[in-house]
């Protein structure tokens, strides 16, 4: 099976679409989009991009060295939604804002006269600015959506790194953000912190037990 065969199916310009960042219980959840013409796209799976595969099967060496080559060879945006948000909306909706914000990144550095299509990785978003098609698993199935889920784990990897550095209590960079048992016993020994998600179980009950 063809990594371009959605790709190839179109009869315009795709552009991939992928998130990261749904389960954890701090931080922002990520989206990034990727656009490339399937020519180049043609050249690039042979060659530049030829190891490019869904985020989660590959090492964190690897994911950061194919996220380089990526937007070497490509339009890509990253858009992201805040815990904030998340608490506002709920993650799927933040979700798929992240995903639209992304989407626009792409599109305002298009020429208004190209309208890709979107290919986006499980099931169908809606608010997207135009046109999709949802794949499921298709971070193992689309070239332009596998480079997409790289970019945006890369980008909520660099996030858990940065609030390491701002909140060293709970671990971050090592689990990124995940309920593992090492963030729930920090959860319960030092509260909190800014960027914690507090419509989430873990961090709901916190607050609960805090009242």
């Amino acid at each position: 099976m063809s990594m371009l065969q959605f790709e190839r199916a179109l009869s315009c310009a795709a552009i991939g679409v992928d998130e990261a960042g749904r389960g954890p219980l701090a931080g922002s959840v990520y989206a990034a989009a990727v656009y490339a013409p399937i020519e180049k796209l043609e050249i690039l799976a042979l060659d530049k991009w030829a190891k490019v595969n869904d985020s989660k099967k590959l090492s964190p060496r690897t994911r950061e060295n194919l996220s380089l080559v990526i937007k070497d060879n490509s339009l890509w945006a990253i858009g992201s939604a805040t815990p904030a948000e998340i608490d506002e909306i709920n993650i799927l909706n933040a979700t798929h804002l992240a995903m639209r914000r992304a989407v626009e990144g792409i599109l305002s550095n298009l020429p208004e006269s190209q309208t890709p299509h979107v290919l986006v990785d499980g099931l169908p978003v809606k608010g997207l600015p135009c046109q999709s098609t949802n794949i499921i698993k298709g971070d193992s199935k689309s070239l332009l959506i596998a480079a997409a889920s790289i970019l945006a784990k890369t980008a909520r990897d660099e996030e858990c790194v940065k609030l390491d550095s701002l909140f060293p209590d709970y671990g971050f960079a090592k689990h990124k953000g995940y309920p593992v048992k090492a963030h729930i016993a920090a959860i319960k020994k030092y509260g909190l912190c800014p960027e914690h998600r507090r419509s989430f179980g873990p961090c709901k009950q916190e607050l609960e037990l805090g009242i």
